[in-house]
């Protein structure tokens, strides 16, 4: 019987824990040590920068003769007394799982997902990994509007309200079927931006501003360092805690600003937002390389010529008076709070 056919009959396939560390804004040191504690219980860990990662429990089980909840209260309590971090932790036969049960983990328990279908059953489809504001919207509109009623949607409907491939991929998550596995890697080095609000922010205008400023901020860092970027995470942090998460791969490898903020933009429209109350925003640069080893498509667009000097002057006045020196016109208007 194979993993997915375990998933079927209800049998776990083992144990998976998604384990979010607590990390204070900005910090971006501390999850490759986090990883190596969590090294310590299986060699198979997968980092999900900015603060959270996967951990294959099939082998510790058998191991250290625990089940996953006494072995995920092993790992908090070492978390806050060796690095002083508190976690959110979801167990679950498999990654996806294990992913949307850390979401409704309370500090100090373990969620645990024994039973798939109960668990999914009255989850709204937008809960599902991949599922973006415009998907869940549509089939909302086909009454589709939570886990359990895709559930039992036939597979040629939901084909025909999205394409064959998502139709397949959620027909199996509605049913609790995961083909994903934990992959074990490093953790990737990154820079990150963070701006929160002084009080939970419901202005969409006030976000994006918060966007151009974490993307300003990257590329200068970026470009002082002789850095591009491949990629892009958005961390967008809501008033009840919970958070989303989205990526996006650059045309190319960047430092321009330009070429950020714009990518900013395109996956924050794209969330959908409507009166959301945001705490914080974040934004994180992935898959960092030198710049003199990146290529770059020549453009003859005069604008795009024009900012990327003003760029570069820029750049000297911040190397010269300090990083507050050149800001975004937008910015200097009303300042964000930190």
């Amino acid at each position: 019987m194979n993993a997915v056919e375990r998933q079927r009959s209800g049998e776990s396939d083992g144990e998976v824990l998604c384990v979010r560390f607590l990390l204070p804004p900005g910090d971006e040191t501390s999850l490759p040590r986090l990883l190596g504690l969590l090294a310590g219980f299986s060699p198979a860990v997968e980092a999900l920068p900015p603060d959270t990662a996967l951990v294959d429990l099939r082998g510790a089980v058998r191991y250290f003769g625990r089940d996953a909840r006494r072995i995920a209260s092993v790992i908090r309590v070492r978390a806050i007394a060796l690095h002083g971090v508190e976690c959110l932790i979801g167990a679950a036969p498999g990654p996806m799982l294990a992913r949307m049960a850390a979401r409704e983990a309370a500090p100090g328990e373990t969620h645990v997902v024994r039973d798939a279908r109960e668990f999914l059953d009255d989850q709204p489809v937008g809960a599902l990994p991949g599922v973006g504001a415009a998907t869940a919207r549509t089939l909302g509109e086909y009454g589709l509007d939570t886990v359990g009623r895709l559930a039992t949607a036939p597979l040629s409907t939901l084909q025909r309200l999205t394409t064959a491939r998502v139709g397949r991929d959620l027909h199996d998550k509605a049913r609790g079927i995961d083909r994903t596995r934990v992959v074990p890697n490093a953790a990737a080095r990154s820079l990150a931006a963070e701006r929160g609000f002084v009080r939970d922010e419901l202005d969409p205008y006030r976000h994006r501003r918060a966007l151009l400023a974490a993307a300003d901020e990257l590329g200068a860092r970026m470009r002082d360092e002789g850095q591009v970027c491949r990629s892009l995470t958005l961390t967008v942090r809501y008033a009840d805690r919970s958070s989303t998460v989205r990526s996006r791969a650059l045309a190319e490898p960047s430092a321009h600003s330009v070429a950020l903020t714009g990518a900013a933009y395109r996956m924050y429209d794209a969330l959908g937002l409507q009166r959301a109350r945001v705490r914080a925003i974040a934004l994180r640069a992935e898959g960092l390389g030198p710049a003199e080893a990146a290529t770059r498509q020549l453009t003859f667009d005069p604008v795009d010529e024009r900012a990327r000097t003003l760029e570069a002057v820029a750049d000297r006045a911040r190397a010269r008076f300090g990083p507050g020196a050149v800001v975004p016109a937008s910015l200097a208007a009303r300042p964000l709070a930190a």
